[in-house]
């Protein structure tokens, strides 16, 4: 599963979920429909490269708080197969 950070319009990133888009309110609550069910809690975070990493944190909490064991970060190196 793919947590994107878009750089959008407004004061704070967009959200995605697997192509989703969903709301930072609504990030906690989504998270924790996903995994209840999960055995193994592993997400990953995408963040367009000119946001702040304060907005990668906040996600990378919000996701602990909705029980996720692992979070992983995308890079372009990664996507490059690099």
């Amino acid at each position: 599963m793919v947590v994107q950070l878009l750089k959008g319009g407004g004061d704070r990133a967009a959200l995605k979920i697997n192509q989703d888009d969903v709301t930072w309110d609504n990030l906690e609550g989504r998270l924790n429909d996903i995994f209840k069910t999960r055995a193994e809690k592993v997400m990953f975070v995408k963040a367009d490269p000119d946001l702040t990493f304060n907005e990668v944190a906040q996600v990378i909490d919000i996701s602990h708080s909705a029980g996720v064991d692992k979070v992983g970060l995308i890079t372009a190196k990664i996507e490059a197969g690099q």
